[in-house]
């Protein structure tokens, strides 16, 4: 009796295959790129359903059903140019609708024929260069977006300065690739020794992305070119609300920002909070303060003031100074990582260098998020006394 023996794979076979998944998966796991998966569907479901609206509850499940089906469908459509409109439906047609056929003719030496025409291909290849178009267009789109966050790089602080007897760290995420957040330390030198202060700031642009992110250029360059004169703190903080309100649309364009002027010999800190969220001042016997003194946000109204509010870091004390993305970032269950998490983060990690402590902070709200697609930017500026 003969038996069949199958051709065992070459193995070149098997390297090629190696490499074409490593190609396309980029050396992820399965476990990595579903987590990639239910992160991109829970942002884009995020994005097409903002402005769907639940129906009456008398209303059939039926009912309800075919009205969000219909408004996400043209939330969807909509995102599309006119032309790709007309292509995306003539593809739906073609696939979900056309008959599988043929027709019959008859050739030049008079033989019936028959001719075999599947719509469905036909619609799956329209869908398929719609698809090619967007990917077109979004591959161009990360090129600029790509340059402009090497731009917004430039702007932002490298390395955290020296400050003898402090430690500094910060960090940013952006919701997207670029971000609206803004940090900075910027040395003040005084007239005299004794005198140089050094400026911290972190600010918050209303909205994301690149409008967010061109606002906040604006608001460095002023900023840094403000803040280079002897001017008090306050006037400082009156002066770049002006230049805001001439960028801010009416008030729609908005800035929350804490300026803190740090004297390094006394430990002695002067600080303007316009609108932002309130820092968290840990004293080293584990009380909380909050430096909250200061006005409204800024960009608002031109001729808004602003107080000065004064405090001092003693040694073993925290300042940290964050944006509304950390307080406020969401898990999979609709749930804030709020302040006392935060605070319990913070009483955790208070021996620690700044550095070590914002990189628990941070992994805690990765822990806390998990696979929930991150809808603001994050930004956290740590400074201790040692």
């Amino acid at each position: 009796m003969v038996t069949s023996q199958q051709t065992p794979p070459k193995p070149g076979m098997k390297v090629k295959a190696d490499r074409f998944w490593h190609r396309v998966s980029e050396g992820l796991a399965i476990h990595q790129l579903w987590s990639q998966f239910e992160k991109d569907a829970r942002s884009s479901y995020r994005l097409y359903s903002s402005g769907l609206t639940e129906r009456q509850a008398e209303q059939s499940w039926w009912q309800r059903f075919w009205y969000m089906s219909k408004s996400l469908f043209w939330a969807v459509i909509e995102k599309l140019s006119p032309a790709r409109r007309v292509l995306l439906l003539l593809g739906l047609i073609l696939l979900l609708f056309s008959p599988t056929g043929g027709f019959e003719y008859t050739n030049q030496r008079g033989h019936l024929e028959f001719f075999n025409f599947d719509a469905h291909v036909c619609g799956g290849l329209v869908i398929l260069l719609v698809l090619l178009l967007e990917l077109a267009d979004r591959v161009v789109m990360k090129h600029d977006l790509e340059i402009a966050k090497d731009i917004q790089s430039w702007l932002l602080p490298g390395a955290p300065p020296q400050i003898p007897g402090y430690g500094v760290a910060y960090a940013t995420r952006p919701a997207n690739t670029v971000a609206g957040d803004y940090y900075d330390v910027i040395l003040r030198p005084g007239g005299a020794p004794g005198q140089d202060r050094v400026l911290f700031a972190v600010a918050d642009v209303a909205g994301k992305s690149i409008p967010a992110a061109m606002l906040m250029a604006t608001f460095q360059a002023s900023l840094r070119t403000l803040a280079s004169s002897r001017q008090p703190l306050e006037q400082l903080a009156a002066e770049i609300n002006l230049y805001a309100c001439s960028n801010s649309q009416e008030g729609r364009r908005f800035t929350t920002a804490f300026l803190a002027e740090l004297n390094p010999e006394t430990g002695e800190i002067n600080y303007v909070n316009a609108g932002h969220n309130v820092p968290i001042l840990r004293r080293k016997s584990g009380l909380i303060e909050r430096p909250e003194v200061g006005g409204i946000p800024i960009g608002v109204l031109p001729e808004s003031s602003y107080q000065v509010g004064t405090t001092r870091l003693d040694p073993g004390d925290w300042l940290v100074i964050l944006t509304d993305g950390v307080v406020e970032a969401e898990n999979a269950a609709g749930e804030e990582f709020d302040e006392p998490r935060l605070v319990r983060t913070i009483d955790q990690g208070a021996a620690a260098a700044p550095v070590d402590l914002l990189r628990s902070l941070l992994a805690n709200v990765d822990l806390f998020v998990g696979n929930a697609p991150q809808h603001d930017d994050i930004t956290c500026l740590l400074l201790k006394r040692g």
